[in-house]
């Protein structure tokens, strides 16, 4: 009985893994970018924040393997649709007035990031440093406040 229930958890692992989803691994270009208020706020968000709110996601070797790859997948499509750096004052949604309150509230980096992430966690610190960043950044979100264009 314990090989068949094993046999059929593999069967379904294998199966799957043909699911077309979550293994898309786009990086679409950096259209423009916001002008941050220090390199340290720049260095604590690419640290903590960068994999899902902006086009440079750093695919991790987990997220080609499901079901892992719908979560990465489907965490970055959401951080990327409501706050992305890569699209600072071209993409309609972008909340950067927000990012300092998840921050703060603690919903933002998620806990279940850090785990595979440990670079990520900040310091109580690095958080008040970041927060204050963010703010003096994004303010109430400064759409005008772009550092760099591509014209690609």
């Amino acid at each position: 009985m314990i090989y068949k229930i094993l046999g059929i958890i593999i069967l379904v692992a294998i199966a799957i893994q043909f699911i077309p989803y979550g293994n898309e691994h786009t990086n679409p270009p950096v259209v423009s970018e916001p002008i941050w208020d220090s390199p340290t706020t720049e260095a604590l968000f690419s640290r903590a924040c960068l994999n899902c709110h902006s086009n440079e996601t750093q695919w991790p070797w987990y997220s080609n393997i499901a079901p892992m790859s719908w979560l990465v997948q489907s965490d970055v499509n959401e951080g990327r649709d409501i706050f992305n750096v890569s699209m600072w004052g071209v993409q309609k949604k972008n909340k950067g007035d927000e990012a300092a309150k998840e921050v703060r509230e603690g919903e933002m980096p998620p806990w279940y990031y850090l785990i595979p992430h440990s670079e990520a966690k900040l310091s109580d610190n690095e958080t008040k440093v970041l927060i204050k960043g963010l703010l003096s950044t994004f303010g109430k979100e400064k759409g005008k406040n772009v550092q760099k264009e591509n014209n690609d």
